[in-house]
């Protein structure tokens, strides 16, 4: 064996099992510095705040007091557990996910659907879809009370179509208000749902269609059985961050109706109710007391979803 040749054999040599630990071990300290900065903001503003939650729930901890703290068990979970109008804001909140939650998604995918075709303009429907997502809500909720009031352009349109047998009194009314809301709700979300679904439709393979189509696959057919199937994950991180959205509602309720939550507590979600009772009346003990228990409540929802609703591919 030549000279080159045992030099040849020493250049092709494989790593030492320590030169490959010392790379990934360099891998993970540079994965962790990116980490980091992210970590620390949401120590300080979600993990901490949320902690100090659970303390004062346990406390009679007010906002402006003179009076000392002191430990009060499981009392402010006893009040708000048997307060009538902490379970008619839980109410509100599942009547406005039972509705806004499916019909959102559908109307998002149907839209996500339209503007996947080729068709001239759909770049322009696109951007129109999607901007009710960029603007802020209260900017919009001025607009919208000027378009629900008695006498605006929503009630005219109503009136010509009735023969001016319909005109609610919307922002007004117990029964007309939340219904109000859920438009303006809707109308706002839906496109950020649709851009979702639409980059899902995007990844579906088009031999899946053509095969379908050449077997006679109708175009029902071909939506139920390739089209959702393919946007089956997607579908279900849409469905799950609408749920976690609606049952957070409190702009909507807070700057539409006269009063936050008006008329009558009609509107009045969990998270209005919070504030409410933390800030308003300063009452923070009671007010973190409705946090924790609204967080096991959303918390429950998210995991039943996940249970109900695994991810392809998930164990």
């Amino acid at each position: 064996m030549t000279v080159n040749s045992i030099q040849t054999d020493a250049g092709t040599e494989p790593p030492s099992p320590g030169r490959g630990r010392s790379a990934a071990w360099s891998e993970a300290r540079v994965a962790w510095l990116f980490i980091l900065p992210a970590g620390i903001l949401l120590t300080l503003f979600i993990v901490f705040p949320f902690v100090l939650a659970i303390v004062f729930s346990f406390t009679n901890q007010r906002l402006i007091s003179p009076l000392a703290t002191r430990f009060v068990g499981l009392e402010n979970y006893f009040d708000q557990l048997t307060d009538a109008l902490f379970w008619k804001s839980l109410w509100n909140n599942a009547r406005f996910s039972l509705f806004v939650v499916p019909f959102q998604t559908a109307i998002a995918l149907m839209l996500a659907v339209l503007v996947n075709q080729k068709f001239r303009g759909r770049t322009a429907f696109r951007t129109i879809f999607f901007t009710p997502v960029t603007v802020v809500m209260a900017a919009a909720a001025t607009i919208w009370i000027l378009l629900f009031n008695p006498n605006g352009l929503i009630n005219a349109a109503l009136e010509a179509v009735t023969f001016g047998n319909f005109s609610p009194d919307w922002l007004n009314s117990t029964v007309w208000a939340m219904p109000a809301i859920i438009m303006v709700s809707m109308w706002q979300g839906v496109g950020f749902q649709m851009i979702i679904l639409l980059a899902a439709l995007q990844d579906v393979p088009s031999e899946l269609y053509e095969a379908a189509s050449i077997d006679g696959a109708s175009t029902w057919e071909q939506f139920r059985n390739v089209t959702l199937p393919g946007i089956r994950n997607q579908l279900i991180f849409v469905l799950t961050v609408t749920t976690i959205l609606a049952m957070r509602l409190f702009d909507q309720p807070t700057l539409m109706p006269r009063t936050p939550g008006g008329p009558l507590d009609s509107t009045r979600t969990a998270m209005v109710h919070m504030v409410d009772i933390g800030f308003s009346r300063q009452a923070i003990g009671k007010g973190s007391a409705i946090a924790v228990i609204f967080f096991a409540i959303v918390l429950t929802l998210t995991l039943f979803q996940r249970r109900f609703l695994r991810e392809e591919g998930e164990v």
